[in-house]
């Protein structure tokens, strides 16, 4: 079952409140997205870190109910 892309979307801002988010479904398929992240509270955090929090607002769906997702993240300019 595929996930769709407002659950992720929403899971993410539901973990990183002051994130903008953008998904895109790669393939057309509702198991493979990219997600774009920008959030000024990444300021402070390592690239390794901001997707670390990206992929933990997903939680065990990762692997299961989302099969792949590209992310990208940034703070805003």
């Amino acid at each position: 079952m595929a996930m769709p892309a407002a659950e992720i979307e929403a899971l993410i801002r539901a973990a990183i409140p002051d994130a903008e988010v953008t998904i895109t479904d790669l393939a057309g398929d509702g198991d493979h997205y990219a997600a774009h992240v920008v959030a000024a509270s990444f300021a402070s955090l390592s690239r390794v870190a901001r997707h670390k929090a990206v992929y933990s607002a997903l939680g065990d769906r990762m692997g299961g109910l989302l099969h792949a997702l590209q992310v990208t993240t940034a703070v805003p300019t």
